[in-house]
């Protein structure tokens, strides 16, 4: 078999599997930063977390994190280092805070992931049900729905970040909410989203899980984190085939 024939097979085993997973599922929640648009592109992730240990590092704390999380790309888990130590306390609000304002600030210039708006639009005109389950703050998805003209699809059905930073995926809160808010079952529900985090959010809720691979790196870390390849999509556009083809 050669590797023109094995590829066309692998694609039509995945149409076949997200054919009969988009046939019975009811409720759609998506993650935010990623399925529905890359909200900080290019180095700027790493931008705003180099801006969070600098503010740190002005009131004297940079000593809260390792060389490691100083040097990590990733905000979230710079926030989340510091509430580790610091749970509930003032300086956790206001890191959260400013998270939120870079966020906010992000949004105009945001990259809309391709394909999504029309997958958003066609599934909520086929009787899905929407929701965002996601570690960003819901202002900054709110304010990104609204520039974009995608409130109606999934409003009120937003959760996001919380004052309780343990509650971050992969813990399951934001996605019990949604589910509990739409009065959804998880066996006919699932979580489109990019990340191993996101895949353990929705296994620990016993909700279907459908991987967006944006690129190889991404796709690599979903299936090593056990999601089957029948489930991860390099693009929107195959997710939305399926989806016209259920109509």
């Amino acid at each position: 078999m050669d590797s023109e024939t094995t590829e066309a097979e692998l694609v039509t085993e995945t149409n076949g599997a997200l054919g009969d997973l988009v046939a019975r599922v009811r409720h759609v929640v998506f993650d935010f930063d990623g399925p529905i648009c890359l909200l900080f592109p290019g180095d700027s992730a790493e931008r705003v977390a180099r801006d969070q240990v600098n503010w740190l590092e002005e009131r004297g704390l940079s000593g809260l994190l390792t060389e490691q999380e100083r040097d990590h790309p990733d905000p979230h888990l710079v926030l989340s280092a510091v509430a580790g130590r610091h749970p509930g306390s003032d300086l956790v609000a206001e890191l959260e805070e400013l998270l939120t304002q870079q966020e906010l600030r992000k949004v105009p210039r945001a990259w809309p992931t391709p394909y999504a708006y029309p997958l958003i639009r066609t599934w909520v005109a086929v009787g899905a049900r929407m929701a965002i389950a996601t570690n960003n703050s819901s202002r900054a998805v709110r304010k990104y729905l609204a520039d974009r003209e995608l409130t109606d699809c999934f409003a009120p059905h937003i959760y996001g970040r919380t004052q309780d930073l343990s509650l971050l995926k992969p813990h399951p809160h934001t996605l019990q909410r949604a589910l509990n808010a739409m009065g959804a079952a998880p066996d006919s529900s699932v979580m489109i989203g990019d990340s191993p985090t996101d895949y353990a959010a929705a296994r620990e809720m016993g909700m279907a899980f459908i991987g967006y691979a944006r690129n190889e790196e991404v796709g690599k870390g979903l299936l090593e984190a056990g999601v089957a390849p029948q489930y991860v999509v390099e693009s929107l556009d195959r997710l939305l085939h399926v989806v016209r083809g259920r109509s």
